[in-house]
């Protein structure tokens, strides 16, 4: 096709793509899907290889949020049942983090519920980044907190963070009908306050509320003028109990397209497979290895993910490698630009999203791929396209918060 060899050779160059290119990846058939999959993953290696990226997420402090976001288990009403729990002392948060770490991690999300920190909370977090650095030498650290008010990201770096995340979600234009209680300027506002203390900045989206084409192009598109170093690619899980618990608008070849249009966007940039990955890629998560150089191991925020060995297994058998600590992620004309102007830790990237029933770091929801405590996959019933699969939501009971050990 004319226009994926045009995207390759833009994506190569790292040349934005017109919007009508990005919205024609999104109308593609599925005669041609595996033509865009191998498209994108021509962009991919040449900045990636066939490095994946690994990252843990350990949720601070679970539910009880006052803010309203539609996507979001743990919102202001929210009636999913899932763990409730204060912030985690320092050593309970650097044991949770060493188990993703082992696992293979070289970054670990730390994410609370809420609108935002105070000040006091910002001291707490100050204190787990330090006990998780102490205790686990060269792991990066990303903080998911919410809206930063002034001084906050240069505190959180100077306790050692390495990033910040801080997902858009949506489109400015429909950004008020998920969420009442904060803007789509807030959420932009503090993407750019994490940038300007020199963290790593770090934001995505969530597909599957029910947007369309345009609005995922115009949301991937403010991530590429923000200069984020890491996109996580969120597909809503829509939790029983949330206002978009109805919305199952995904099917697996949907999924790989948004993949691909967000790799060509933003071609040398971390882009993660974030929450639902297990829910809505299903059998296809390793073709989107293929598109994506990122993904969480083991179980999100407050639900279940794939069990850890399953994801290594994955990786190894579609013919990938996990990145190593001493790897840097980011190609080095980006580590060479944050260095020159200080707006990022060299090599940092990623984290996930703060607040998404599609899951990712500080996601507050997550994928789910077996009963619950279990980490054993659900085998796939006969489903048509978009029909329900609320067999593959599982509300996470162990890791975190529970005296259950944690998936890995």
């Amino acid at each position: 096709m004319d226009l994926l060899n045009t995207l390759v050779d833009k994506g190569l160059r790292r040349e934005l793509p017109t919007r009508e290119e990005a919205l024609a990846v999104l109308a593609t058939s599925d005669d041609d899907l595996l033509d865009v999959v191998a498209a994108a993953g021509k962009v991919r290696r040449q900045w990636f290889g066939r490095r994946v990226k690994l990252n843990y997420l350990v949720n601070l402090k679970s539910g009880l949020c006052p803010e309203d976001c539609s996507y979001c288990s743990q919102r202001l009403g929210s009636k999913a049942e899932i763990l409730k729990y204060t912030w985690l002392k320092p050593d309970e948060a650097s044991q949770a983090a060493a188990a993703g770490i082992a696992g293979g991690a070289k970054r670990v999300c730390l994410v609370a519920s809420g609108r935002g920190p105070t000040d006091r909370d910002v001291d707490r977090v100050a204190r787990t980044i330090e006990a998780v650095k102490e205790q686990n030498e060269g792991v990066e650290v990303c903080a998911c907190l919410g809206l930063l008010s002034d001084g906050q990201a240069e505190r959180l770096k100077g306790a050692g963070a390495d990033a910040y995340n801080h997902n858009l979600n949506t489109s400015e234009a429909t950004y008020g009908d998920i969420t009442k209680t904060h803007t789509y300027a807030d959420r932009v506002d503090t993407v750019q306050k994490a940038h300007a203390a020199g963290l790593s900045a770090c934001s995505g989206l969530i597909a599957g509320m029910g947007e369309s084409d345009e609005d995922l192009v115009d949301v991937v598109y403010a991530l590429r003028e923000l200069d984020a170093d890491s996109v996580p690619v969120n597909f809503l899980i829509p939790f029983e109990g949330t206002p978009l618990a109805k919305e199952w608008n995904l099917t697996p070849q949907r999924c790989l397209r948004i993949l691909a249009m967000a790799r060509f966007v933003c071609p040398d940039v971390e882009v993660r497979i974030a929450g639902g990955r297990e829910v809505h890629l299903r059998s296809l998560q390793p073709l989107a290895l293929n598109i994506a150089n990122s993904i969480f191991l083991g179980d999100y925020l407050t639900s279940e993910g794939q069990a850890g060995k399953a994801d290594l297994d994955m990786i190894a058998d579609a013919g990938f490698e996990v990145e190593g600590a001493d790897q840097v992620t980011l190609p080095q004309h980006r580590v060479d630009a944050a260095a020159g102007c200080g707006s990022h830790d060299a090599g940092a990237a990623g984290c996930g999203s703060h607040d998404a029933d599609a899951a990712g770091c500080g996601s507050h929801g997550g994928g789910g791929c077996g009963p619950c405590g279990s980490g054993e996959p659900v085998a796939d019933a006969p489903a048509g396209p978009n029909e329900a699969r609320t067999d593959l939501v599982a509300v996470r009971r162990r890791g975190a918060g529970t005296d259950l050990a944690p998936n890995a």
